[in-house]
Formats: structure tokens, C-alpha cells, sequence
């Protein structure tokens, strides 16, 4: 008998430790580069509500939804668009209903210098700048948006030979914070925190210059079965993420 009884303590030990694993996890996510800061604050908030933990990679919604393709290992997508998530789900590789509008983006004119962007489509016009910095309209949605308001303000053909692009909102940001370009278009949730554009100067772009940047989440077919990510995800949508949200310039609904 006392040869056995260090095995069962064993067996309980491991019980007890299975149990507490069980009830934390691990989601693993993908999520559009315009949404950076606010989802750090969000899984700050959620790591420290719960026992879960989130391991989130940031990119252009294009290139994450090739990703996800390919056989990336994420468990959902927090996309710039509708688009891509809808076709996920269209083929299969997203959960059928899980999807929805998490945020709707704004766009604005951007400079890191504080007296530079007075008169967002004046300037524009005027031409009076070296480089205009915005996102792949291929891979990012912001990009699209950008162009679109181009061609609605009727400058797109005499810029187009200033114009710097970079892969993702996130690299447009940074062609203007360091000084390679005077002027960009970014999401206004990377120069605005607590309700205000915390340095430079901006234009933020009316919402009828360029289609609605609605934002979906989905849950991918390799998330369905994890808790982790199902409580991320109403997490999402729940007052302290709203709030969150709302901070960085965006609107919900």
C-alpha cells in the first residue's frame, strides 16, 4: 500500500492541474494594422478580466486573409473590411454566423507637423508637399478609402506622382512620423486617443468622401471549438471594448 499511495497523490496532483488548464486558454488572432492600438488595450483589458491569453499578429487585411488561406494558424480575423471575412465564410473557412461589424473607421489627412494640415482638401489642391503617404488600395482597406477620396475631391492624377505607398496603414503611418513623407492618410485610431489627435495636425475626411470603412470580426473554423476565443470575441463586443473603441476615433453599433 505505501508504494500505491504516491501514485494516487500523483494522479490527483495531475487531475487538479488538468483542471486549471482547462479553464484557461490561448486564442490565437489576426487583426487589420489600423486596429493595433486599440486591440492591445483590449487584450490588456481581457487578460486581465479572465484567464485567457490572446497571441495576436497585425498585418493589411489582404495579406492576412492570404494568410489565413494558406493555412496560417489563426483562430479569427478582425479585418478592415467586410469583404474578406464574408468570403471567408463563404468558403468555408470561417465559421456560418459568426460574423460582425466590430468598428466603422475613419480617415484622415495627417501630418506630424502641427501647423502643416489646416485646410485638408486645400492642401491637397495646392500641392504644397513633397510625399503623400497611403496604404496598398490592394491589400488595405484604408487605402481604398484614400483613393476614393481622391477622385472625389479631383485630385488623384496631380498627386499620383507624390504618392509613397506602403503595405499596410501601419507603414503609411510611419512614412509620415518619420519625416519621408509631409502628409498621409491614415486611420484616425493611430493619431487619436481619448477622443483627440494627440500630435501634428490633421483633416479628418468626411465619411461621404469614401465608402463606409465597416470593420467585421469572424471566428475561424479553427477557433470554433475554443473557449478562449469565443469569450475574445464577446469580449468584443462588450461596454469596456466599446469604450476602448470609441477612444480611438471609431463608431460602433
Amino acid at each position: 500500500m505505501p508504494s500505491i499511495r504516491p501514485l494516487i497523490l500523483t494522479a490527483g496532483l495531475l487531475a487538479i492541474c488538468g483542471i486549471g488548464t482547462a479553464a484557461a486558454g490561448e486564442a490565437q488572432i489576426a487583426v487589420a494594422a489600423n486596429f493595433t492600438a486599440p486591440m492591445k488595450a483590449i487584450i490588456d483589458l481581457f487578460e486581465g478580466d479572465t484567464e485567457h491569453t490572446v497571441r495576436a499578429s497585425y498585418g493589411s487585411t489582404g495579406k492576412l486573409y492570404a494568410q489565413i488561406k494558406n493555412g496560417a494558424p489563426f483562430e479569427a480575423l478582425l479585418a478592415a473590411d467586410q469583404r474578406r471575412p464574408k468570403l471567408l465564410e463563404e468558403e468555408g473557412v470561417a465559421v456560418d454566423g459568426s460574423r460582425f461589424t466590430y468598428a466603422i473607421g475613419s480617415l484622415v489627412l495627417w501630418s506630424a507637423d502641427a501647423d502643416k494640415v489646416e485646410d485638408g482638401p486645400a492642401l491637397l489642391e495646392s500641392g504644397d508637399f513633397n510625399k503623400l503617404s497611403i496604404a496598398n488600395p490592394k491589400l488595405a482597406p484604408y487605402g481604398e478609402a484614400s483613393v476614393e477620396t481622391m477622385q472625389a475631391l479631383g485630385v488623384e492624377a496631380a498627386i499620383e506622382p507624390k504618392l509613397v505607398m506602403g503595405e499596410n496603414i501601419a507603414q503609411a503611418y510611419q512614412f509620415v512620423d518619420t519625416g519621408n513623407a509631409d502628409i498621409g492618410f491614415v486611420a484616425l485610431s493611430q493619431v487619436m486617443k481619448g477622443g483627440e489627435i494627440t500630435k501634428g495636425s490633421g483633416w479628418i475626411v468626411p465619411g461621404d468622401l469614401h465608402a463606409p470603412i465597416r470593420q467585421d470580426a469572424v471566428i475561424l473554423e479553427r477557433g470554433a471549438d475554443n473557449p478562449a476565443v469565443t469569450a475574445l470575441v464577446e469580449y468584443l463586443r462588450g461596454k469596456k471594448a466599446e469604450a476602448v473603441i470609441r477612444g480611438f476615433g471609431y463608431r460602433t453599433e
